[in-house]
């Protein structure tokens, strides 16, 4: 096989990036380490107050949102749709799957004519663990903004997941460089 002169070929995938063993940061009071979660994952009925904006519109307001706590991955929120303005909302293209829920379908914001491309997703027939999330919708804290108990939520590292970081959850973070093969 010919191979252009500035590419390289690899034998396996961890040759792409390093393999970090990942060492749990000791909670401290009132946190949560995502190394106490469960794999598969668990639902998690949450009353905290979640918050969805872009900018100062706001997408969503719960007090009735549902975690998926999934080792090494900072909590998803998934908001009942009545809760959810879904106006705003308009069905994206494309799907992925995922091995404990199923497949999702995302969707982009509709805000001030403007087009954000898949700020959130959905399980629209979710498996039988997660029946309980048909239909609600979750977003990537990336794309838009989100707060839990008025603080503002960091994105998840990487870009694909859409855990929600906030003060009361320790990693490390799946997501991260090297954490590919966890």
């Amino acid at each position: 096989m010919w191979v252009p002169a500035k590419m390289k070929c690899y034998a396996s995938l961890h040759e792409l990036e390093p393999v970090i063993s990942p060492k749990p940061i000791q909670p401290g009071p009132g946190q949560e380490s995502v190394w106490a979660y469960p794999r598969p994952p668990i639902l998690d009925l949450s009353d905290r107050h979640v918050v969805v904006r872009m900018g100062e519109t706001q997408i969503a307001e719960s007090l009735r949102a549902v975690r998926v706590l999934e080792t090494s991955h900072p909590p998803t929120y998934y908001l009942p749709p009545q809760d959810v303005r879904m106006a705003l909302l308009q069905e994206a293209p494309g799907r992925t799957m995922c091995e404990w829920k199923g497949q999702a379908s995302y969707y982009d914001l509709l805000l001030e004519g403007k087009r954000i491309p898949a700020v959130g997703w959905t399980y629209r027939d979710p498996t039988s663990a997660f029946q309980s999330i048909g239909g609600f919708i979750a977003f990537y804290p990336g794309k838009v903004d989100c707060f839990l108990d008025g603080e503002r939520v960091q994105p998840q590292p990487g870009g694909f997941y859409g855990g929600w970081i906030t003060r009361d959850i320790v990693g490390p973070f799946k997501g991260e460089p090297g954490t590919r093969s966890w």
